[in-house]
């Protein structure tokens, strides 16, 4: 089977071993369930039913749980054949290791398989540290069997089938630059620490070889990191060309939209006057702020059309999981485990004592829009990619990705998680009160 062809999610779900039990079903429940007597009469009782549904939906809760916990305690074995490796920009010194990491990968010797086919960033194709005619001359059947190869961003966005594994050298820009890179599905992902933080690199890389033949050999676990879906809508004018104003909002919290001059305008989605126009997958978090304005921001927050709060402050993000350790951190937002399927709302510098951050499940849809009475406009940027400038009467949607990120783990997903925070964040060290 090939991880990515299927998505790492498909796969572990047929994957079975010591290790995962594949359960086919999870108890369902139905607005029909009864309970009959041996004379075929129905015995149910209204509390009864009450009981035996909370039972079943008790039943039901449980057993997505204990799926949860088996799926990150799987160890997933991929047909691994095709390695990208994506290094650090403009640091010299990580070519050498990449050239080093390469050449292990193509002479690998496995069983009745050849040495892996390797990808590594086309502006490596004439540097003199890569020396890729070195790699030629020293091991011309590499080339002979097209072993060494070249990637672009364009080639893993539109092909993403083509790789079944990779491997990045750096820091977590690193990982969120390959997050930028695969806008769809992402093979597996593994990160070697060569960066500044390392938050999210677990493996260091003077143990590469033994790292890569335990993932090649022995297989993976993989931890499904959560994104966002980001798609940015721009107002759209009527036919007559004329602009919108805000009318006062409503006792629901709508905002509601007329023409200045008479004339009607075409609600495009759900009551929304706006088209969709970009659309981004998310790793860390979406930032919308006041850019380079004097004024303060002034966005209404929507979350499944209802309107939950006015902001008024110099920005809002709006964090996964994975993101709790950047930009909400440093906003005030607490840490949030990976395994939790959350949004996370940190507001930044609100003009307020009652705005605090705000953990949201992961089905709510949220809407974060620029009223047409704001006094300036509002910028978002994307995982720190993708700044984009917001007029008024725009507004950004959010929605949890149906392509997740999936890193692989060097030991379990809270072990990882935990250590990571007390390595990088120094998270809770004093020294120790002496005893009495």
């Amino acid at each position: 089977m090939n991880g990515s062809d299927l998505g790492v999610a498909k796969s572990l779900q047929y994957q079975t071993g010591p290790n995962l039990q594949h359960r086919d079903t999870y108890p369902a429940y139905s607005a029909r369930t009864s309970a009959v007597g041996s004379d075929g009469d129905d015995d149910r009782t209204e509390d009864g039913f009450a009981g035996s549904l909370t039972k079943q939906l008790a039943e039901t809760a449980v057993g997505v749980r204990e799926m949860s916990k088996q799926l990150g305690r799987a160890r997933v074995q991929l047909h691994i054949q095709n390695v990208l490796i994506v290094t650090k920009a403009r640091d010299n010194r990580l070519i050498k290791l990449t050239r080093e990491l390469a050449l292990y990968l193509m002479l690998k010797q496995r069983r009745d398989q050849r040495g892996l086919v390797v990808y590594v960033d086309n502006q490596l194709r004439h540097s003199k540290r890569f020396d890729a005619e070195g790699i030629q001359r020293d091991h011309p059947g590499l080339f002979d069997e097209g072993q060494l190869r070249y990637w672009t961003s364009r080639m893993c966005s539109r092909s993403p089938h083509l790789f079944d594994f990779v491997v990045t050298l750096g820091g977590d820009g690193t990982v969120l630059f390959t997050s930028w890179l695969f806008q769809r599905i992402v093979p597996p992902v593994l990160p070697f620490a060569l960066g500044s933080l390392g938050f999210l690199t677990n493996f260091d890389f003077s143990d590469h070889q033994a790292v890569m033949d335990s993932a090649l050999d022995n297989g993976i676990r993989v931890n499904l990191r959560m994104r966002f879906t980001c798609t940015v809508y721009r107002a759209v004018a009527n036919e007559k060309g004329k602009t919108r104003k805000a009318v006062k909002k409503g006792e629901t919290g709508e905002i509601i939209m007329k023409n200045i001059e008479k004339g009607g305008w075409e609600a495009l989605e759900g009551g929304w006057t706006g088209g969709p126009v970009e659309t981004f997958e998310v790793l860390n978090d979406l930032v919308v702020d006041r850019g380079p304005s004097p004024y303060v921001s002034l966005l209404e927050l929507f979350g499944d059309e209802h309107h939950m709060t006015t902001v008024q402050a110099d920005g809002l993000t709006v964090s996964t999981p994975t993101g709790s350790t950047a930009y909400s951190l440093s906003a005030g937002g607490s840490l949030v485990h990976p395994e939790i399927p959350a949004l996370l709302i940190t507001p930044i510098c609100p003009h307020t004592l009652s705005f605090r951050p705000m953990l949201l499940p992961d089905s709510m849809e949220l809407r974060i829009c620029v009223p047409y009475n704001s006094r300036s406009t509002a910028w978002a940027s994307f995982d720190g990619r993708g700044r984009v400038e917001l007029q008024q009467g725009d507004h950004i949607k959010v929605t949890a990705s149906k392509y997740p990120f999936p890193t692989v783990c060097a030991d379990k997903q809270s072990t990882d998680w935990f250590h990571a925070i007390s390595r990088t964040l120094k998270w809770n060290e004093r020294e120790r009160q002496k005893s009495f």
